[in-house]
């Protein structure tokens, strides 16, 4: 017969192992183990284009402090996190290869002629203005109406409807955050700009636009559609 010692009286049961039953449950069925604070920034950053510090401080520091574990997050769903703290901004990238096959979970939706046109126009005004020590440049729809309409062509429809794609583009790039309509017609462009356009793609645009008005209408090269590098 088995002996019973002092220590199996003293502990009779077995000290339970932590496991993730034990961990709290924010919903009914919750398995997830991220605290719910960067639980919040995780999802701002899949259901945004990007997180900016600027109007988003705490989540911005949350970002930073767990800035790992986001990533992690992130590359199990194929997606890439970019943090650009010169600009404080962040914002995820669809990540591609030719070696395997990549569910695409991000959407690119390419910016028409017309939003192009806009983006060219902001993104020089921008690259102006900061190199002047603007921190925070500003532009009127007349500004950017004036300069955009000179491109355009008998192609593009009437005066009225051209005013209405400028417009629009503006509306999207708002939404975006590439922009913010401060009072009505007037906008501040975010530094976002810079990253939606890049340098390079800045230059070769412009090189489009230049050999543009060197030619005829009829004979015209169109630009391509910009794909913008923050996703949704």
């Amino acid at each position: 017969m088995h002996a019973v010692s002092d220590a199996d009286v003293r502990d009779p049961f077995v000290t339970p192992v932590a496991m993730e039953d034990d961990l709290v449950e924010h919903f009914p069925g919750d398995r997830g183990t991220l605290d719910p604070e960067v639980r919040r920034v995780l999802a701002q950053v899949l259901q945004k284009r990007f997180l900016s510090a600027e109007g988003n401080r705490a989540e911005w520091a949350l970002l930073l402090e767990h800035q790992q574990i986001i990533e992690s997050r992130l590359h199990d769903l194929y997606l890439r996190l970019v943090v650009d703290p010169g600009r404080g901004l962040a914002y995820k990238q669809q990540v591609r290869s030719d070696e395997f096959e990549v569910p695409i979970l991000l959407k690119d939706l390419p910016y028409n002629r017309t939003e192009t046109l806009v983006l060219v126009h902001l993104r020089t005004v921008f690259q102006r203005e900061t190199a002047a020590g603007e921190s925070a440049p500003r532009i009127d729809i007349e500004d950017v109406e004036q300069t955009v309409l000179s491109y355009l062509t008998d192609a593009d429809g009437s005066m009225a409807r051209q005013q209405r794609a400028i417009r629009a583009a503006l509306d999207r790039l708002d939404r975006e955050g590439v922009v913010d309509e401060e009072t009505t017609g007037r906008y501040r462009i975010s530094s976002l700009v810079e990253v939606v356009l890049s340098a390079e793609k800045l230059a070769e645009l412009r090189t489009w636009l230049r050999a543009q008005q060197a030619q005829p209408q009829q004979t015209q090269p169109q630009p391509q559609n910009v794909q913008p590098e923050a996703a949704l």
